[in-house]
């Protein structure tokens, strides 16, 4: 009988023996162990990212906001003690930095949503205990 690995074949999963599959076994659980680490890593990384980059707009958002609070008692004081047309700029002033701030809140949501999106590390072995059980939807 003639080894089919000498003609640069894979050998047919057919005739290896049901000793040989359980030994490869240990190897394939191992490397199965190491690819969901390294997917949480990607995915820590991943949610770290966003999280940063939110958190940047957020505080951007509160320095317009600090801004706005100053803009707002500049408005109080032209307001009561002129009574004069400049507290309207002020007053413009103060709803200019309160839009921006919000836009960017909303912006900064929007990066924080997408922490959630690719499925967690739990999901991925839970989807592989089901494959090695037979159970599921899997590729074949």
């Amino acid at each position: 009988m003639r080894d089919r690995t000498a003609d640069n074949r894979t050998p047919d999963k057919s005739d290896e023996s049901l000793l040989t599959l359980i030994g490869q076994l240990p190897a394939i659980l191992s490397n199965l162990v190491k690819a969901e680490i390294n997917n949480a890593k990607t995915q820590l990384a991943h949610k770290g990212k966003y999280a940063g980059i939110g958190a940047a707009f957020f505080a951007g958002a509160a320095v317009f906001l600090f801004f706005a609070v100053g803009v707002l008692v500049a408005v109080a004081i032209l307001a009561l003690a002129l009574v004069m047309p400049a507290w309207l700029a002020a007053l413009i002033v103060l709803v200019a930095f309160i839009i921006i701030a919000a836009v960017l809140v909303l912006v900064g949501l929007r990066f924080f949503k997408k922490i959630n999106e690719d499925p967690s590390p739990i999901d991925n072995v839970k989807e592989d205990i089901k494959a090695v059980k037979g159970v599921g939807q899997y590729d074949r």
